[in-house]
């Protein structure tokens, strides 16, 4: 392996990305070259530095929704692109790698970050997180569009197993927007969905297994709000990026405070 196929592997290989065979090429040619051995070991310290002081800012879900439409439209590739690089080290190609090594490796630290996460919950919180997500995207959050919750309320009849609580909110802030049918835990569920200023609130809801109430329960992840209770027989998820204060205010006031 010369020195430009070594460099242009760097980076994959600290995140874990290569084959076994081509991960022990790397290691075999880092062994045998300084210059390359130490473009790793700056590569590998500015990852860790990066992911200990690293500052996150969660986007709302409507600007997160289209930033994904615009890539959906533009059909382009934004994954990572190996650059060829010169096989000779110079003082200008090294401040040239350091500069894209910072870029490279942020990325690769917020990936590690959500990888990271991925695992919390159970299978039913990352069900219920990853179809509110899903919802964001363009044309997927509603089926009946409307803030009437006699529109609503009546289209789930034959759609799903529960007739789902459709309260009108709009005098505090949250209004109504409309319903849907999503897939969770093998079965249809209702999904009504709400506003409040730029934020979408979802409620999920679906017959129980279990005839036990449940106290609304609170967790966070991927920089969303979840809220899970069971009452009257149901199983009952929100999810949303709004502040966990008013999403709490929200739920208290629209299905656990009665």
């Amino acid at each position: 392996m010369t020195c430009k196929d070594c460099i242009e592997n760097l980076g994959p290989y600290v995140d874990g990305e290569l084959t076994a065979g081509e991960a022990a090429l790397v290691e075999e040619h880092l062994n045998a070259c300084s210059d390359c051995a130490a473009a790793h070991r700056r590569l590998v310290e500015t990852s860790s530095q990066l992911r200990s002081a690293l500052m996150r800012y969660e986007a709302p879900d409507v600007l997160k929704a289209r930033i994904r439409a615009s890539l959906a439209e533009s059909g382009r590739d934004i994954g990572p692109r190996r650059v060829p690089l010169p096989s000779r080290m110079n003082n200008g190609w090294m401040r040239a790698f350091a500069a894209a090594a910072v870029v490279a490796i942020a990325s690769s630290g917020l990936t590690f970050a959500a990888m990271r996460e991925r695992g919390t919950g159970s299978p039913i919180q990352q069900e219920v997180l990853a179809s509110h997500i899903r919802s964001l995207m363009p044309g997927h959050l509603t089926d009946v569009e409307s803030n009437d919750q006699h529109n609503v309320k009546p289209w789930f009849n034959g759609r799903v197993n529960v007739s789902p609580d459709v309260p009108r909110l709009d005098s505090l802030g949250y209004p109504l927007v409309g319903g849907r049918v999503d897939y969770i835990d093998g079965r249809n569920v209702a999904s009504v969905v709400y506003k409040r200023r730029q934020h979408v609130i979802n409620v999920f809801s679906w017959p129980s297994s279990d005839d036990r109430d449940l106290a609304p329960q609170v967790s966070s992840s991927h920089g969303y709000n979840l809220i899970h209770a069971r009452r009257n027989g149901e199983e009952v998820w929100l999810a949303s990026d709004l502040n966990l204060g008013e999403l709490k205010e929200f739920a208290q006031t629209a299905f656990f405070g009665h």
